[in-house]
């Protein structure tokens, strides 16, 4: 197979667990909106942060790595915190500052895209600092929503999770600050050419 042809696959396993977790998100909102069946909306986060992990390691370790794998795999990771921090903040769960925090982290980065699109680039490769950032925010929320009940769990669910929350947050505006030096570097690239 050419790695043309590779790049494009869309049927591959990692695109499939990549995809299910996509249709998991609104599952998500519905179990923690609707009938606030909150331990299947953990199990359904603990899950998505699995199949999160094993869709990389299948694509890298049987070569099934694709361009719609490198836009849907992010896709799924951010559609999933920010559905996270939505159903959390509804509920209470987590204060409105967390989620202005990680928005506008968000929007700072979504700032670039005109000019990356401006010199010809459609986006910027995922770094391992945002994955280890997305890693922490995705432990820290089921954390924190189990935190917020009653159980002999909840105040060790509490620690852990603000620790996570915070590490995540932080290394999350760190990885963005570091996607402003690497779109510097391909403009200056750009205008050389």
């Amino acid at each position: 197979m050419s790695e043309t042809s590779a790049e494009d696959r869309i049927w591959t396993v990692p695109n499939l667990l990549s995809f299910l977790r996509l249709l998991g998100v609104p599952v998500f909102l519905w179990l923690v909106l609707g009938p606030k069946a909150d331990g299947w909306a953990i199990g359904l986060l603990a899950v998505a942060g699995f199949t999160d992990w094993l869709d990389g390691k299948i694509a890298r370790a049987f070569n099934q790595t694709s361009r719609l794998g490198r836009i849907i795999d992010p896709a799924a990771d951010k559609l999933y915190v920010f559905a996270t921090l939505l159903g959390l903040l509804l509920r209470d769960v987590i204060p409105w500052w967390l989620v202005a925090v990680i928005l506008a982290r968000e929007l700072f980065v979504a700032s670039f895209a005109p000019v990356l699109r401006k010199h010809g680039y459609r986006a910027l490769q995922v770094h391992f600092l945002g994955k280890a950032a997305m890693f922490n925010l995705m432990y820290a929320f089921p954390l924190l929503f189990l935190a917020s009940h009653a159980g002999w769990y909840a105040e060790t669910a509490q620690i852990v999770g603000w620790a996570f929350a915070l590490w995540g947050t932080g290394l999350y505006w760190w990885s963005g600050l570091l996607y402003v030096v690497q779109v510097r570097q391909l403009v200056k690239a750009a205008k050389k050419e």
